[in-house]
């Protein structure tokens, strides 16, 4: 394998919200040409109340809610675990059907803490050989690369530098065939 070609690519360097912007993007620019399977955040649910986020399945229609209502002055972890299992596994099964590439939101804390949430999803892709792009929190970022080294580029949160990326990735992904 060239060693300038990683596998995954974690897209950093903006807040949270302007990534998966991006992501989205790029996901809306390639999915015609690009079996894309995996879950973003959905710009559509943004909102002052974190209560209404939610995940966008990228293989199919549907989504899942990032949090769950703790109700007022909770101080408790507000993230679903159950629906974020859920997601991962729908994209587990999504994986298995066939893709070019997998596009998981983020590691976050769930997987870092927990080893949950979307971990098995990026097992899958991992063991699938599937090109990934995501982003990694940076406070978790020891964690993922405990899990990931020497898999992962590290790219700027700028759309050309994610399309460099792609156009390795994918033709890798395509050779590898």
């Amino acid at each position: 394998m060239d060693k300038a070609i990683k596998p995954i690519a974690v897209v950093q360097g903006a807040d949270s919200a302007a990534i998966q912007q991006l992501i989205g993007q790029f996901v809306a620019h390639w999915q015609t040409r690009a079996r894309i399977v995996g879950v973003i955040e959905d710009p559509r649910n943004e909102s002052r109340s974190r209560v209404q986020g939610r995940l966008s399945n990228l293989g199919g229609d549907g989504s899942f809610p990032i949090f769950q209502d703790l109700g007022p002055g909770s101080a408790g972890c507000a993230l679903d675990s159950p629906s974020l299992v859920e997601a991962g596994e729908q994209v587990r099964r999504d994986i298995a059907s066939g893709c070019d590439l997998v596009v998981l939101s983020k590691f976050g804390k769930l997987e870092a803490e927990k080893g949950s949430g979307l971990l098995p999803a990026f097992i899958e892709a991992i063991e699938a050989g599937a090109p990934i792009l995501t982003s990694v929190a940076p406070k978790f970022m020891a964690v993922w690369d405990n899990f990931a080294s020497p898999f992962y580029v590290v790219l700027p949160a700028e759309l050309p530098a994610i399309e460099a990326w792609w156009a390795e990735a994918s033709t890798r992904s395509a050779a590898a065939e």
